[in-house]
């Protein structure tokens, strides 16, 4: 899943960055705090001559760092209960449909797995729908707090390293801005998630426990109408 939240505050902090070079660091603001914190990070103080742009996947940066690969793993587990009861109830909807399909069945038998199936698939339908909006949620939380703390690691490295602009290339095009970005010359997706491990102290993963974003793969109840017979 593409999270909302990232196009906005990663354009926020392009913007911060463009800002701060063009001010030469004469700006007063200060960097929004993350939560709980008593008061805001101090303003960074950019190269007014700055002008080299770098590229930066901020979803992957997010579910990256070490902190985002414990968070999901624990996501990960507390909806598997979920997952694993809907695969059930979609495996149980996938073979009352190939009962449906099956040749030699009675008109009768046929109604009675077609209403089978229609009760069925509503309950499916609905569960999928609640679990897949819980599970995107608090997937969007994670992701919102994350960065939240990652914002000013990103203007850190702004600063340090004299960028100009950072375009963030979450979204591949034509649905997100940048047509091209070359990741061996521009890219600072790893470096930024690096900073950000050192930072936050979270320990790496055990090998083999990397975590994703749960995305929207998720069973899909298998359509009710019966196999078209073939053509003679």
């Amino acid at each position: 899943m593409k999270l909302k939240f990232v196009c906005s505050i990663a354009a926020a902090v392009v913007l911060c960055v463009a800002a701060f070079a063009q001010a030469g660091g004469s700006s007063s603001a200060a960097l929004p705090a993350a939560p709980g914190a008593a008061d805001p990070a101090p303003a960074p103080t950019f190269n007014p001559n700055a002008t080299k742009i770098a590229a930066i996947n901020v979803e992957q940066a997010i579910f990256a760092t070490n902190e985002g690969q414990r968070d999901m793993s624990a996501l990960q587990k507390k909806f598997e209960p979920k997952f694993n009861d809907l695969k059930t109830k979609n495996d149980e909807l996938e073979a009352l449909n190939k009962q449906l399909n099956a040749t030699g069945i009675t008109q009768d038998k046929k109604d009675d797995i077609t209403r089978q199936i229609d009760q069925k698939k509503k309950v499916f339908d609905r569960e999928r729908q609640d679990v897949q909006e819980d599970a995107q949620g608090q997937q969007s939380e994670i992701g919102q707090r994350i960065f939240q703390k990652m914002g000013p690691v990103i203007m850190k490295y702004a600063q340090e390293n004299a960028l100009g602009m950072i375009i963030d290339t979450s979204t591949p095009w034509p649905n997100g801005p940048v047509l091209w970005a070359n990741p061996a010359s521009i890219d600072i997706t790893k470096a930024v998630v690096d900073a950000y491990n050192a930072q936050s102290g979270v320990p790496a993963p055990a090998p083999g426990t990397t975590s994703k974003p749960l995305g929207t793969t998720r069973p899909t109840a298998p359509a009710t109408r019966p196999a078209t017979p073939p053509a003679k």
